[in-house]
């Protein structure tokens, strides 16, 4: 669909621009997934015996960090 009066070169800024919106949108359901996976994944070790501390130190982060990836 092409607006009148829009150049070639705005016409293909539109379609990049939404090319761009397309991927952020499926980079967002991959972090969401990734983030859910890495949810499960403390809570496992946890479950396991695991403290957030400790697994905090094999990340490299803050205990509060892991509290809130498990939290989210």
């Amino acid at each position: 669909m092409t607006a009148p009066g829009r150049t070639a070169a705005q016409q293909e800024t539109i379609r990049r621009l939404k090319e761009v919106r397309a991927q952020a949108l499926e980079h967002f359901r991959i972090a969401q997934d990734l983030a859910r996976e890495r949810r499960d994944l403390i809570r496992g070790l946890t479950e396991e015996g695991i403290s957030q501390a400790e697994i905090a130190r094999e990340l490299g982060v803050s205990r509060q960090a892991v509290q809130k990836m498990v939290a989210v």
